[in-house]
């Protein structure tokens, strides 16, 4: 790992830098592939599913045969696990249900906010090497939550036409509505424009590659809402003398096998445990199945020196991770003080891991600096705050007068017209 001590300032851009590759050098790809998809439909979405999974087919939805085969593909000791994290983050998710807001703002003015389920939602999950099913419950289960009618999930299939067993019945047990064997760059435009299968929504989640994420991206010009700007996995360690060099080096590795593009940083105040973590990384990095991946990963990565709490947290907010694990006696200081960060783990014993499966918080979060000014998924994510207004015969003469000379001021006549029509009649 590249090992970095005392960088100034001036250098942390340039260090902190994301290995990912700009916009403009995929876009290209997605434009093309979301043309196809809007004028040919599911003929494109077979071309494209044939050329980059190797799986020919005019079908692509997933048949309640497919999903029965699922539960006995499956361990029990499997099942038990994902109905555990399903529960936690019911539990989590359940707790930011909100009330009716209802103001009288003005004697006679009465106005409310309601929120409402955005009807229909697309997830993507991806597939292949890790298939991610622990991210439908992620979104299927705050989705139930909010009321969406209709839960589209599109995961890309293996060369024999297969989804990944958990993955089915995963999305069976969360109450997704249909299931679709599409990945990649055309399943994102098939949830964008709809084909003669796939329904079109207004609003697609999940993770995925760099295209996918440009895809997502350029749904956003066609009047499809995403969860937010997001890529690549990352992982950020804050810690000190007192922290165990072998937890940091799993931590950091665990979020590594994720892709070769991902990239993984400790921040310490120790320079023997940047050390110690060093080592730590090269001896578990050799027991991994996903070897090749990780140290890729692991050459995009930095172990980071500084001299005091103050400068680590600078940084922190500075690089804003997806991910922030705090290990250090000063936990209550980076508590407090971050500002920048999707979701934080406090303490030796709260591993990045947890709040990936089960702890019940949301692992859908923003990347790439996107922390700066986004939150990561949660129940509001599905959900639409919309206001209502009452007006009675006492409020419009109250607050009539100022919008009649706001009105005018701004030189909208029809506007202010609106007003003094009713309290003339009122007078």
């Amino acid at each position: 790992m590249n090992k970095i001590f005392n960088p100034e300032p001036s250098e942390w851009r340039e260090i902190l830098k994301r290995p990912t590759k700009s916009v403009e050098d995929i876009e290209e790809t997605v434009n093309q592939i979301f043309s196809e998809v809007q004028k040919s439909g599911d003929a494109a979405i077979a071309k494209y599913t044939e050329l980059f999974d190797g799986f020919k087919t005019e079908e692509t939805r997933v048949t309640a045969m497919e999903i029965d085969e699922s539960r006995n593909l499956i361990s029990q000791e499997l099942k038990d696990a994902i109905f555990l994290a399903k529960q936690n983050i019911e539990k989590f998710h359940s707790a930011q249900k909100t009330e009716k807001i209802i103001v009288e703002t003005s004697p006679g003015v009465k106005c409310w906010q309601e929120k409402r389920p955005i009807q229909k939602v697309g997830l993507y999950i991806p597939g292949g090497s890790a298939p991610l099913f622990s991210t439908i419950l992620m979104l299927a289960v705050p989705a139930a939550l909010a009321g969406c009618k209709e839960v589209v999930l599109c995961s890309p299939p293996n060369r024999e036409g297969k989804v990944h067993p958990a993955i089915l019945y995963t999305a069976d047990l969360c109450g997704v509505t249909r299931i679709h064997k599409v990945g990649g760059i055309q399943a994102i435009a098939g949830m964008t424009f709809g084909t003669e299968t796939i329904p079109k929504v207004y609003k697609i989640f999940g993770p995925g590659n760099q295209f996918v994420t440009v895809a997502k991206q350029l749904s956003t010009r066609h009047n499809v809402a995403i969860d937010m700007p997001a890529g690549p996995s990352e992982l950020l360690v804050v810690a000190d003398e007192d922290a165990n060099a072998a937890y940091i080096a799993s931590d950091l590795l665990s979020q590594a096998e994720h892709g070769a593009d991902s990239q993984v940083i400790l921040v310490a105040t120790s320079k023997e445990l940047i050390d110690a973590v060093e080592g730590e990384v090269e001896t578990q990095l050799q027991q991994l199945p996903r070897k090749e991946i990780a140290e890729k990963a692991i050459e995009n990565s930095r172990l980071i020196y500084v001299e005091n709490q103050d400068t680590a947290l600078e940084l922190i907010n500075e690089y804003g991770p997806e991910h922030l694990i705090i290990c250090s006696v000063a936990e209550e200081f980076y508590i407090e003080n971050v500002q920048n960060a999707g979701s934080v783990f406090i303490g030796k014993f709260t591993p990045e891991s947890a709040g990936d499966y089960a702890s019940g918080t949301n692992h859908t979060l923003p990347t790439n600096g996107y922390a700066k000014q986004y939150s990561g998924v949660n129940l509001d994510s599905f959900l639409k705050s919309m206001t209502f207004q009452k007006i009675s015969e006492e409020g419009i003469k109250e607050i009539g007068p100022a919008i009649e000379l706001m009105a005018e001021a701004e030189g909208l006549q029809a506007h202010k017209n609106a007003v003094s029509l009713r309290l003339r009649e009122l007078e």
